[in-house]
Protein backbone atom coordinates (compact mmCIF):
# COMPACT_ATOMS: atom_id res chain seq x y z
CA UNK A 1 0.00 0.00 0.00
CA UNK A 2 1.35 3.46 -1.28
CA UNK A 3 0.02 6.07 1.64
CA UNK A 4 0.12 9.77 1.26
CA UNK A 5 -0.12 11.90 4.19
CA UNK A 6 -1.22 15.78 4.49
CA UNK A 7 2.42 16.36 6.32
CA UNK A 8 1.95 20.08 7.04
CA UNK A 9 0.91 19.84 10.71
CA UNK A 10 3.51 17.38 11.16
CA UNK A 11 6.32 19.25 10.35
CA UNK A 12 5.51 23.09 11.41
CA UNK A 13 3.45 22.51 14.95
CA UNK A 14 4.65 21.61 17.78
CA UNK A 15 1.52 20.36 19.75
CA UNK A 16 -2.02 19.57 18.60
CA UNK A 17 -2.61 18.43 15.10
CA UNK A 18 1.24 18.08 14.37
CA UNK A 19 1.07 15.72 17.66
CA UNK A 20 -1.73 13.28 15.93
CA UNK A 21 -0.17 13.84 12.39
CA UNK A 22 3.31 12.62 13.99
CA UNK A 23 1.82 10.00 15.85
CA UNK A 24 -0.47 8.43 12.80
CA UNK A 25 2.74 8.49 10.94
CA UNK A 26 5.15 6.91 12.98
CA UNK A 27 2.85 4.13 14.35
CA UNK A 28 1.97 3.02 10.75
CA UNK A 29 5.43 2.88 9.90
CA UNK A 30 6.07 0.69 13.27
CA UNK A 31 3.52 -1.98 12.54
CA UNK A 32 3.02 -2.02 8.43
CA UNK A 33 6.10 -0.93 7.55
CA UNK A 34 5.69 -3.11 3.96
CA UNK A 35 3.62 0.37 3.07
CA UNK A 36 5.42 3.29 1.84
CA UNK A 37 4.88 6.47 2.91
CA UNK A 38 4.64 9.83 1.32
CA UNK A 39 4.90 12.74 3.34
CA UNK A 40 3.76 15.97 1.41
CA UNK A 41 5.45 19.00 3.11
CA UNK A 42 4.58 22.58 1.81
CA UNK A 43 7.48 25.05 3.37
CA UNK A 44 10.96 22.69 2.84
CA UNK A 45 12.22 25.50 5.57
CA UNK A 46 9.43 24.17 8.16
CA UNK A 47 10.07 20.22 8.63
CA UNK A 48 11.43 21.19 12.01
CA UNK A 49 9.29 18.75 13.43
CA UNK A 50 10.08 15.72 11.33
CA UNK A 51 12.47 13.50 13.21
CA UNK A 52 15.59 13.46 11.25
CA UNK A 53 13.63 14.84 8.01
CA UNK A 54 16.18 17.29 5.31
CA UNK A 55 14.85 20.12 3.45
CA UNK A 56 15.71 18.82 -0.21
CA UNK A 57 13.12 16.27 -1.28
CA UNK A 58 14.93 13.33 -0.80
CA UNK A 59 13.79 9.71 0.80
CA UNK A 60 14.61 10.36 4.64
CA UNK A 61 14.32 7.89 7.52
CA UNK A 62 12.68 9.48 9.72
CA UNK A 63 11.79 7.55 12.39
CA UNK A 64 14.34 4.32 12.68
CA UNK A 65 12.10 1.70 10.71
CA UNK A 66 11.86 2.23 6.81
CA UNK A 67 12.67 4.48 4.18
CA UNK A 68 9.78 7.57 4.47
CA UNK A 69 10.07 9.71 1.17
CA UNK A 70 9.18 13.95 1.77
CA UNK A 71 7.69 15.91 -1.28
CA UNK A 72 7.67 19.68 -1.84
CA UNK A 73 5.97 21.63 -3.93
CA UNK A 74 8.14 21.79 -7.48
CA UNK A 75 8.14 24.93 -9.83
CA UNK A 76 5.36 27.37 -9.56
CA UNK A 77 4.57 26.25 -6.65
CA UNK A 78 7.27 26.97 -4.73
CA UNK A 79 5.53 30.17 -5.00
CA UNK A 80 1.89 29.13 -4.29
CA UNK A 81 2.21 26.78 -1.05
CA UNK A 82 -0.48 27.19 0.10
CA UNK A 83 -2.58 26.68 -2.90
CA UNK A 84 -0.47 23.77 -4.20
CA UNK A 85 -1.12 21.68 -0.56
CA UNK A 86 -5.34 22.63 -1.33
CA UNK A 87 -5.20 22.21 -5.42
CA UNK A 88 -1.75 21.48 -6.66
CA UNK A 89 -0.57 18.77 -4.46
CA UNK A 90 -3.40 16.16 -6.77
CA UNK A 91 -0.71 16.45 -10.01
CA UNK A 92 1.78 15.25 -7.26
CA UNK A 93 -0.43 12.26 -6.15
CA UNK A 94 -0.81 10.71 -9.38
CA UNK A 95 2.81 11.15 -10.07
CA UNK A 96 3.73 9.38 -7.01
CA UNK A 97 0.92 6.45 -7.74
CA UNK A 98 -0.51 6.81 -4.10
CA UNK A 99 -3.68 4.29 -3.64
CA UNK A 100 -4.50 6.23 -0.18
CA UNK A 101 -4.40 9.66 0.28
CA UNK A 102 -4.92 10.53 4.05
CA UNK A 103 -5.76 14.45 5.38
CA UNK A 104 -4.39 13.97 9.43
CA UNK A 105 -6.11 17.68 10.04
CA UNK A 106 -9.60 18.20 9.29
CA UNK A 107 -8.97 18.69 5.51
CA UNK A 108 -8.41 17.59 1.97
CA UNK A 109 -7.35 18.82 -1.41
CA UNK A 110 -10.19 20.74 -2.34
CA UNK A 111 -9.66 18.59 -6.74
CA UNK A 112 -8.78 15.26 -4.39
CA UNK A 113 -11.24 13.20 -6.83
CA UNK A 114 -9.22 14.24 -9.69
CA UNK A 115 -5.72 12.18 -8.15
CA UNK A 116 -7.60 9.04 -9.32
CA UNK A 117 -6.61 7.99 -5.46
CA UNK A 118 -8.87 7.25 -2.59
CA UNK A 119 -9.08 9.65 0.60
CA UNK A 120 -9.32 9.39 4.25
CA UNK A 121 -9.77 12.38 6.38
CA UNK A 122 -9.43 12.81 10.25
CA UNK A 123 -11.93 14.78 11.57
CA UNK A 124 -10.57 16.26 15.05
CA UNK A 125 -13.81 18.32 16.24
CA UNK A 126 -16.34 20.90 15.13
CA UNK A 127 -16.27 22.99 17.94
CA UNK A 128 -16.06 25.96 15.98
CA UNK A 129 -19.86 25.19 15.18
CA UNK A 130 -20.61 23.93 18.63
CA UNK A 131 -19.86 26.88 20.36
CA UNK A 132 -19.06 29.58 17.33
CA UNK A 133 -18.82 32.50 20.41
CA UNK A 134 -15.06 31.19 20.85
CA UNK A 135 -13.98 31.96 17.09
CA UNK A 136 -13.70 34.54 14.85
CA UNK A 137 -16.46 34.80 11.97
CA UNK A 138 -14.33 34.56 9.12
CA UNK A 139 -12.39 31.63 10.60
CA UNK A 140 -15.51 29.69 11.15
CA UNK A 141 -16.42 30.00 7.58
CA UNK A 142 -13.17 28.77 5.92
CA UNK A 143 -13.63 26.19 8.90
CA UNK A 144 -16.69 24.81 7.86
CA UNK A 145 -15.97 25.19 4.11
CA UNK A 146 -12.83 23.00 4.21
CA UNK A 147 -14.22 20.21 6.41
CA UNK A 148 -17.76 20.14 5.22
CA UNK A 149 -16.25 19.50 1.61
CA UNK A 150 -13.89 17.10 3.29
CA UNK A 151 -16.26 14.97 4.57
CA UNK A 152 -17.98 15.00 1.59
CA UNK A 153 -15.40 13.99 -0.77
CA UNK A 154 -13.39 11.36 1.82
CA UNK A 155 -14.16 7.89 0.63
CA UNK A 156 -13.69 7.51 4.44
CA UNK A 157 -14.11 9.64 7.46
CA UNK A 158 -11.91 9.29 10.91
CA UNK A 159 -13.87 10.85 13.65
CA UNK A 160 -11.30 10.95 17.04
CA UNK A 161 -14.24 9.77 19.37
CA UNK A 162 -17.87 8.96 19.25
CA UNK A 163 -18.71 12.42 20.13
CA UNK A 164 -17.06 13.92 17.09
CA UNK A 165 -18.57 11.57 15.17
CA UNK A 166 -22.43 12.30 16.23
CA UNK A 167 -20.92 15.96 15.72
CA UNK A 168 -20.22 14.97 11.47
CA UNK A 169 -23.21 13.33 11.35
CA UNK A 170 -25.36 16.47 13.00
CA UNK A 171 -23.91 19.14 11.46
CA UNK A 172 -22.68 17.68 8.07
CA UNK A 173 -25.29 14.80 7.51
CA UNK A 174 -22.38 12.55 7.01
CA UNK A 175 -23.77 8.72 7.15
CA UNK A 176 -22.75 6.75 9.71
CA UNK A 177 -21.88 4.16 8.23
CA UNK A 178 -19.00 6.38 6.54
CA UNK A 179 -17.33 7.32 9.66
CA UNK A 180 -15.19 5.46 11.60
CA UNK A 181 -14.12 6.16 15.18
CA UNK A 182 -10.33 5.63 15.93
CA UNK A 183 -8.97 7.08 19.12
CA UNK A 184 -5.78 9.32 19.45
CA UNK A 185 -3.21 7.94 21.56
CA UNK A 186 -0.82 9.61 23.80
CA UNK A 187 2.76 9.88 23.70
CA UNK A 188 4.82 6.79 25.40
CA UNK A 189 6.83 9.36 27.65
CA UNK A 190 3.48 9.29 30.09
CA UNK A 191 3.40 5.92 30.52
CA UNK A 192 7.40 5.26 31.61
CA UNK A 193 9.43 5.02 34.07
CA UNK A 194 11.01 8.09 35.10
CA UNK A 195 13.54 8.21 37.92
CA UNK A 196 13.49 9.79 41.12
CA UNK A 197 15.90 12.45 40.06
CA UNK A 198 14.78 13.48 37.24
CA UNK A 199 11.16 14.51 39.27
CA UNK A 200 13.24 15.90 41.85
CA UNK A 201 14.58 18.16 39.44
CA UNK A 202 11.88 19.50 37.84
CA UNK A 203 9.87 19.54 41.39
CA UNK A 204 13.25 22.11 41.95
CA UNK A 205 13.30 23.92 38.49
CA UNK A 206 9.55 24.78 39.19
CA UNK A 207 9.34 25.22 42.49
CA UNK A 208 6.51 22.71 42.63
CA UNK A 209 3.86 22.86 45.84
CA UNK A 210 4.67 19.38 47.68
CA UNK A 211 0.99 18.40 47.19
CA UNK A 212 -0.83 19.52 43.67
CA UNK A 213 -3.83 18.71 41.63
CA UNK A 214 -2.48 18.66 37.90
CA UNK A 215 -4.01 20.68 34.93
CA UNK A 216 -2.61 20.83 31.48
CA UNK A 217 -4.48 22.36 28.25
CA UNK A 218 -4.44 25.91 26.56
CA UNK A 219 -5.66 28.11 29.29
CA UNK A 220 -8.62 29.62 28.01
CA UNK A 221 -12.47 30.28 28.32
CA UNK A 222 -13.49 27.21 27.04
CA UNK A 223 -11.29 25.19 28.60
CA UNK A 224 -13.14 26.36 31.86
CA UNK A 225 -10.60 26.34 34.45
CA UNK A 226 -12.58 29.37 36.22
CA UNK A 227 -14.50 26.36 37.43
CA UNK A 228 -11.92 24.72 39.42
CA UNK A 229 -11.67 28.44 41.04
CA UNK A 230 -14.97 28.51 41.73
CA UNK A 231 -14.70 24.95 43.58
CA UNK A 232 -11.80 26.22 45.80
CA UNK A 233 -13.36 29.54 46.51
CA UNK A 234 -16.82 27.51 47.66
CA UNK A 235 -14.64 25.47 50.10
CA UNK A 236 -11.24 27.09 50.73
CA UNK A 237 -9.99 25.33 53.87
CA UNK A 238 -11.42 21.55 52.79
CA UNK A 239 -8.47 20.58 51.23
CA UNK A 240 -4.91 21.85 51.71
CA UNK A 241 -3.67 20.92 47.62
CA UNK A 242 -3.04 24.00 45.40
CA UNK A 243 -3.80 23.82 41.68
CA UNK A 244 -0.70 23.72 39.34
CA UNK A 245 -2.04 25.05 35.87
CA UNK A 246 0.51 24.20 32.79
CA UNK A 247 -0.63 25.49 29.37
CA UNK A 248 -1.16 28.56 26.98
CA UNK A 249 -1.45 31.46 28.76
CA UNK A 250 -4.91 33.73 26.99
CA UNK A 251 -6.25 36.67 28.54
CA UNK A 252 -8.56 34.25 30.58
CA UNK A 253 -5.70 33.76 32.79
CA UNK A 254 -5.93 37.39 34.40
CA UNK A 255 -9.42 36.84 34.25
CA UNK A 256 -9.12 33.78 36.64
CA UNK A 257 -6.37 35.31 38.68
CA UNK A 258 -8.90 38.25 39.58
CA UNK A 259 -11.43 36.20 40.31
CA UNK A 260 -9.31 34.35 42.98
CA UNK A 261 -7.64 37.74 44.56
CA UNK A 262 -11.04 38.85 44.69
CA UNK A 263 -11.58 35.98 47.01
CA UNK A 264 -8.71 36.23 49.36
CA UNK A 265 -7.29 32.81 47.54
CA UNK A 266 -4.80 33.89 44.95
CA UNK A 267 -2.18 31.79 45.88
CA UNK A 268 -3.78 28.59 45.00
CA UNK A 269 -3.74 28.17 41.43
CA UNK A 270 -0.15 28.45 40.44
CA UNK A 271 0.19 29.03 36.18
CA UNK A 272 3.08 27.82 34.46
CA UNK A 273 3.58 28.61 30.70
CA UNK A 274 5.81 27.14 28.29
CA UNK A 275 6.86 24.34 29.84
CA UNK A 276 8.81 22.06 27.16
CA UNK A 277 7.78 18.56 26.68
CA UNK A 278 10.37 16.73 27.92
CA UNK A 279 9.57 18.29 31.57
CA UNK A 280 5.60 17.33 31.51
CA UNK A 281 5.21 13.81 32.43
CA UNK A 282 7.06 14.94 35.30
CA UNK A 283 4.51 17.23 36.31
CA UNK A 284 1.71 14.43 35.96
CA UNK A 285 4.30 12.34 38.34
CA UNK A 286 4.63 14.66 41.12
CA UNK A 287 1.03 15.53 41.30
CA UNK A 288 -1.56 13.48 43.53
CA UNK A 289 -4.70 14.26 41.07
CA UNK A 290 -5.66 15.64 37.87
CA UNK A 291 -8.55 18.05 36.88
CA UNK A 292 -9.66 18.96 33.54
CA UNK A 293 -12.81 21.01 33.05
CA UNK A 294 -13.18 21.50 29.72
CA UNK A 295 -16.45 22.33 28.39
CA UNK A 296 -16.00 20.49 25.24
CA UNK A 297 -13.12 18.43 23.32
CA UNK A 298 -12.97 16.33 19.98
CA UNK A 299 -11.25 13.69 22.39
CA UNK A 300 -9.24 15.08 25.54
CA UNK A 301 -5.99 13.81 25.10
CA UNK A 302 -4.72 15.28 28.65
CA UNK A 303 -7.41 13.10 30.17
CA UNK A 304 -5.16 9.73 28.66
CA UNK A 305 -1.75 11.61 29.90
CA UNK A 306 -2.95 11.32 33.79
CA UNK A 307 -4.55 7.83 33.58
CA UNK A 308 -1.46 6.58 31.76
CA UNK A 309 0.62 7.96 34.29
CA UNK A 310 -1.07 6.83 37.08
CA UNK A 311 -3.39 9.58 38.25
CA UNK A 312 -6.76 9.80 39.53
CA UNK A 313 -8.57 12.17 36.86
CA UNK A 314 -11.58 14.71 37.13
CA UNK A 315 -13.38 15.35 34.24
CA UNK A 316 -16.21 17.35 32.83
CA UNK A 317 -19.80 15.60 31.05
CA UNK A 318 -20.88 16.95 28.02
CA UNK A 319 -18.33 15.92 25.13
CA UNK A 320 -16.07 13.37 24.77
CA UNK A 321 -14.26 13.44 28.15
CA UNK A 322 -15.54 10.38 29.39
CA UNK A 323 -14.59 8.25 26.05
CA UNK A 324 -10.39 9.48 27.01
CA UNK A 325 -10.73 8.84 30.61
CA UNK A 326 -12.75 5.87 30.88
CA UNK A 327 -15.63 5.01 33.21
CA UNK A 328 -13.31 5.26 36.59
CA UNK A 329 -12.65 8.77 36.28
CA UNK A 330 -15.37 11.51 38.16
CA UNK A 331 -16.77 13.24 35.96
CA UNK A 332 -19.27 16.73 36.94
CA UNK A 333 -21.39 19.16 35.25
CA UNK A 334 -19.41 21.98 33.94
CA UNK A 335 -21.08 24.68 35.70
CA UNK A 336 -21.44 22.72 38.96
CA UNK A 337 -18.77 24.05 41.44
CA UNK A 338 -20.39 22.62 44.31
CA UNK A 339 -19.67 19.13 42.46
CA UNK A 340 -16.41 20.25 41.27
CA UNK A 341 -15.03 21.02 44.89
CA UNK A 342 -16.71 17.56 46.44
CA UNK A 343 -14.49 16.00 43.37
CA UNK A 344 -11.15 17.65 44.45
CA UNK A 345 -11.92 17.00 47.77
CA UNK A 346 -13.01 13.19 47.52
CA UNK A 347 -9.81 12.38 45.24
CA UNK A 348 -7.35 13.19 47.22
CA UNK A 349 -8.61 11.94 50.68
CA UNK A 350 -10.57 8.73 49.78
CA UNK A 351 -7.21 6.42 49.76
CA UNK A 352 -9.46 3.30 48.39
CA UNK A 353 -11.32 5.54 45.83
CA UNK A 354 -7.68 6.79 44.31
CA UNK A 355 -6.48 3.09 44.45
CA UNK A 356 -9.41 1.85 42.23
CA UNK A 357 -9.05 4.84 40.04
CA UNK A 358 -5.37 4.58 39.48
CA UNK A 359 -5.92 0.77 39.03
CA UNK A 360 -8.52 0.66 36.86
CA UNK A 361 -7.09 4.03 34.71
CA UNK A 362 -4.37 1.97 33.67
CA UNK A 363 -6.64 -1.11 32.20
CA UNK A 364 -8.17 1.38 30.47
CA UNK A 365 -5.35 3.15 29.21
CA UNK A 366 -4.52 -0.13 27.58
CA UNK A 367 -7.16 0.49 24.82
CA UNK A 368 -5.19 3.40 23.41
CA UNK A 369 -1.74 1.36 23.14
CA UNK A 370 0.51 2.14 19.44
CA UNK A 371 -0.46 -1.42 18.22
CA UNK A 372 -4.28 -1.31 18.83
CA UNK A 373 -4.89 2.16 17.12
CA UNK A 374 -2.40 1.12 14.06
CA UNK A 375 -4.68 -1.53 13.38
CA UNK A 376 -7.49 0.64 13.45
CA UNK A 377 -6.60 2.94 10.85
CA UNK A 378 -5.24 0.35 8.74
CA UNK A 379 -8.38 -1.10 8.84
CA UNK A 380 -9.86 2.10 7.36
CA UNK A 381 -7.43 1.63 4.80
CA UNK A 382 -8.15 -1.64 4.17
CA UNK A 383 -11.72 -0.89 3.77
CA UNK A 384 -11.61 1.56 0.70
CA UNK A 385 -9.54 -1.04 -1.28
CA UNK A 386 -11.14 -3.86 -1.53
CA UNK A 387 -13.08 -4.55 -4.60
Amino acid sequence: MRIGFDAKRAAQNATGLGNYSRFVIRILNNFFPDDEQVLYVPNPKKTQHLDKATANGNDNDINGKNVTKIRFPQRIWKRLRSLWRVWGITSDLKRDRIDIFHGLSNELPLNIRKAKCRSVVTIHDLIFLHYPKYYHWIDRKIYDFKFRRACSNADRVIAVSEFTKREIMKYYGTPEAKIDVVYQGCDPAFSAPIGNEKRDEVARRYSLPQQFILYVGSIEERKNLMLVAKAIASRPSAFSHKIVAVGKRTPYVDEIRQYLEANGIADRILFFHKVPFADLPSFYRLADAFVYPSRIEGFGIPMLEAISSGLPAIGCTGSCIEEAGGPHCIYVDPDDAQAMSAALCRVVSDKELRETMIREGYKYARNFTDEVLAGKVHETYSSILQP
